[in-house]
């Protein structure tokens, strides 16, 4: 599953101090190998160049 800016999504990375938490895609960024990185915003702060697999989608409740 790609993800689109603005996205909510929650991180996956225990390598992270986000990991667990929920924070808004604000940049997608294609590698030169045709994958896409991520920048994601939390409330506290920012990760830069996440992979799509450490990534989940938040449900809305719509």
């Amino acid at each position: 599953m790609s993800f689109e800016k603005e996205d909510e999504v929650v991180l996956h990375d225990k390598h992270s101090e986000y990991d667990g938490e929920t924070g808004t895609i604000t940049q997608v960024m294609e590698t030169m190998f045709g994958d896409a990185t991520y920048t994601v915003s939390f409330e506290d702060g920012q990760e830069t160049g996440v992979p799509e697999d450490a990534l989940d989608a938040v449900e809305s409740d719509e």
